[in-house]
């Protein structure tokens, strides 16, 4: 029985090939990179979304970076011993016709390992497509049964279960590898699909193998996380579970598995890293604008849960010629907790209290009503995006009673957009700006929502659109933008800030909004504003704006906090020099109590910690950090792409929705709405 599951979770693990090798194939068709070979190694065609594109991009240039690094060194100079790579797991992968096509197997050759049927297909594959084998010139093929499955002068394929290490030792030196010559190993998603001690002895057969060598690993790390689990989820239900991830969760713990193997330096780095040290600035920009894209979270998420590591051997190769010294990325971890939020499930009447989407907006209408609408989510069985309202009411204590209602009367629907703000104008009445369909569709005009009781019934309350304003007016053309409250010469105004736009990626333009008129007006701004941004956060307070963090150009993660204070003559843009510094972040949520600024959740790629709530005292600048303790609330919980609401009388922060598309893992939505107790923050004053 045991042998048979081993079998089972052993096609599985082939069956990751199938959908990666239809990845890199749908990557090089969009132009992300030059490979005219992926296509004819598998059979098939898929387009895949980009957000898988932009993964696939950054997994396939770290593998490239690392096999140039060493080709470079071993074939530059004349009468150096042959350079090997040997490909573990290699699958469907095109790096041979790669190489050879670019001319750099003249001192090298490639050999490769996989199942003996992954091995005889790709073998097959190539016999049988006559642009492969003009590039691999005269072959040979193994007897029936023989692990070696194809051959030629720089190009070897071995059928082989990588756990049976004597076999493997045996079979590659059959097939003419030296390990006396410099060799790269690459294991690129492999070593996680063993068994832990399966994994162990190979990392150690090749110490111990190879003398003079560099060992490249792809994987993934940091499990503990909500996005870790999720994507440890999705390879459970594929039978292909990650294994080793508890023991070396972290890049650093997997630089310490290979220095204690016997290799003699590592160096090892998430995605995020690799991509802004070791890309240059004009490769990035290029890639960035192949394809409309607004799911940042997920990418960034996906480049912080996987890692790309060199480790090495001998004199002449070392871990340094592949990740040499570079522009340092800058490790900004938060200080030490100064406390815990606990979190628990909101109680009450739970048939729909949860609120199952993202990019949504929520709004108080009245202390026992909350109305959200818009973003993506499940509605009806299905992912898309919703149309409904989620309609909150309080009926005791802090236990609340949840419900989804259509648009009412045969005025405005619902458009379905996302990333939009909502604004209450009074108990019955909230507006709506900005907002997009998709990355190419911005939502156009003014939405407004007017909630009331039918006939002052005790039924939910219903909701009619209305829209309103030109369809034109290019001001509202933005999402992932902030709509403030604030005040001048005691006249209400709504300051719309920052976003992102079809035609810029980020937006640092602000506009003034007359709610007595719903009327533009210019308002003078003193001081040098913030950079743009998107994906920020936005709180009135005394009158003004305060403007936390976002994505800036480049898509970095920003720690800045503005100030648009108000002054006689209009408002002044303020810096809040903030100690210690704060993580940089965004698609978080802010509010403030007792003159303290809350940065709640969200997502950034400077700390390898999991964002909880910054606490930034607003008129000292003093930061602290306080941890969110999940022990009582289902797992995972992101906090990304979610909306909060503040109760400062009962000291509590409801969370609502959240989540994402998880690159390849599926989409996941918080299932349950969140209760953060806010006391401990009282206990500090």
């Amino acid at each position: 029985m045991g042998s048979r599951n081993r079998e089972r979770r052993a096609e599985a693990v082939q069956s990751t090939n199938d959908s990666s090798a239809l990845s890199k194939s749908s990557l090089a068709a969009r132009g992300y990179v030059h490979d005219a070979f992926a296509a004819l190694l598998i059979p098939g065609t898929a387009r895949r979304a980009p957000l898988i594109h932009r993964g696939y991009y950054v997994r396939a240039r770290a593998v490239r970076h690392c096999v140039r690094a060493f080709i470079e060194q071993t074939c530059a100079a004349p009468g150096t011993p042959r350079a090997q790579i040997l490909s573990l797991g290699a699958g469907s992968d095109s790096l041979y016709f790669r190489l050879k096509t670019a001319g750099h197997l003249a001192g090298a050759a490639v050999w490769e390992v996989d199942f003996p049927d992954v091995a005889e297909r790709k073998a097959q594959r190539i016999r049988d497509t006559p642009d492969l084998c003009a590039l691999t010139g005269p072959f040979q093929s193994g007897d029936h049964g023989s692990t070696l499955c194809f051959e030629s002068s720089d190009y070897r394929i071995l059928g082989l279960d990588l756990r049976q290490l004597q076999r493997l030792d045996q079979a590659l030196a059959a097939a003419g590898l030296d390990a006396a010559f410099p060799t790269l190993l690459l294991a690129e998603a492999v070593l996680t699909y063993l068994e832990p001690d399966d994994a162990a002895a190979l990392i150690a057969w090749a110490a111990q193998r190879f003398s003079n060598a560099i060992f490249v690993v792809y994987e993934q790390m940091r499990p503990q996380d909500a996005f870790g689990e999720f994507m440890q989820q999705h390879f459970r239900h594929l039978n292909s579970p990650l294994h080793g991830l508890d023991r070396f969760p972290d890049a650093e713990a997997q630089q310490q598995r290979f220095l204690q193997a016997g290799w003699t330096a590592c160096r090892a780095m998430d995605l995020n890293e690799f991509y802004r040290c070791f890309l240059p600035a004009e490769e990035r920009r290029r890639m960035e604008n192949l394809e409309p894209f607004d799911e940042f979270e997920e990418w960034h998420l996906k480049c912080a849960h996987y890692f790309i590591l060199a480790a090495s051997r001998g004199d002449s190769l070392s871990q340094a010629l592949v990740f040499p010294p570079s522009e340092t990325f800058p490790r900004i971890d938060p200080a030490s907790p100064s406390g815990v939020f606990p979190a628990s499930v909101v109680t009450g009447d739970t048939q729909g209290l949860g609120l199952k989407r993202y990019g949504h907006a929520s709004v108080l209408l009245s202390p026992g009503v909350i109305l959200s609408a818009g973003g993506f989510g499940e509605q009806e069985g299905r992912h898309c995006r919703v149309s409904k309202f989620h309609m909150l009411l309080r009926y005791s204590d802090f236990e609340w009673k949840g419900n989804q209602i259509g648009s009412w009367g045969t005025g405005a629907q619902w458009d379905g957009r996302l990333y939009h703000t909502m604004t209450r104008l009074s108990d019955t009445q909230v507006l709506v700006l900005g907002g997009r369909l998709s990355p190419v569709t911005p939502a156009l005009g003014i939405l407004q929502l007017c909630c009331e009781n039918e006939d002052n019934s005790t039924e939910d309350p219903i909701v009619t659109v209305t829209k309103f304003g030109p369809e034109e007016d290019s001001t509202l053309s933005r999402w992932r933008h902030s709509t403030t409250e604030v005040s001048c010469e005691n006249q209400k105004y709504l300051f719309v800030y920052g976003g992102r736009s079809v035609a810029e990626p980020v937006l640092s333009d602000w506009h003034f909004l007359h709610v007595g008129t719903m009327t533009w007006v210019r308002i003078p701004v003193e001081g040098e504003g913030p950079e743009g941004r998107h994906s920020h956060s936005a709180c009135s307070w005394q009158g003004g704006a305060l403007i936390a963090g976002g994505l800036g150009v480049s898509e970095e993660p920003l720690s800045s906090v503005f100030f648009l204070k108000p002054i006689t003559s209009g408002f002044l843009w303020e810096s809040i020099a903030i100690q210690p510094p704060i993580t940089p972040r965004y698609s978080h949520t802010a509010h403030v109590i007792n003159g303290k600024l809350l940065l709640v959740g969200g997502v950034w790629i400077h700390s390898s910690a999991v964002p909880g709530v910054t606490v930034i005292d607003v008129s000292t600048g003093l930061s602290f950090e306080y941890q969110i303790d999940t022990t009582c609330v289902p797992w995972p919980l992101m906090l990304h792409n979610h909306t909060s609401i503040l109760f400062p009388e009962e000291q509590q922060l409801l969370l609502l929705g959240g989540g994402g598309n998880c690159f390849s893992f599926g989409t996941y939505f918080n299932p349950h709405t969140v209760t953060l107790d806010l006391s401990p923050l009282s206990a500090r004053q």
